[in-house]
């Protein structure tokens, strides 16, 4: 079945760096678009980041536009997001989502992605 396990969360004071990793298992995800959602308390889930598996097109959110960057390693089955300049409000619990590629472009909301990681939680100090 399919997995995806996040890591690399933690406490960081503002200004400062994080970063996330998502390793994936249970199939070939070429073919997929693998995404960067977070939720903070209150709030509904969003959509940061997302990247397609088989040729590296990326997207972004514009609150993390020149802020953060998604990668991924083919040969590991993981995908990263490297989190510079974080702000308070980037605080939220952070998962890793897979979606399969459809036309139209790299989707954004959470109803197009099938696997969902457990989180992991970012939190940003003032």
């Amino acid at each position: 079945q399919v997995q995806l396990v996040e890591s690399g969360g933690g406490l960081v004071q503002a200004g400062g760096s994080l970063r996330l990793s998502c390793a994936a298992s249970g199939r070939t995800f070429s073919g997929y678009v693998m995404g960067w959602f977070r939720q903070a308390p209150g709030k509904e889930r969003e959509f940061v980041s997302g990247i397609a598996w088989s040729f590296s097109s990326t997207i972004y959110a514009d609150s993390v536009k020149g802020r953060f960057t998604i990668s991924r390693d083919l040969a590991k089955n993981t995908v990263y997001l490297q989190m510079n300049s974080l702000k308070p409000e980037d605080t939220a619990v952070y998962f890793c989502a897979a979606a399969k590629f459809r036309t139209g472009g790299l989707p954004t909301s959470t109803g197009a992605y099938d696997y969902w990681g457990q989180g992991t939680q970012v939190t940003v100090s003032s």
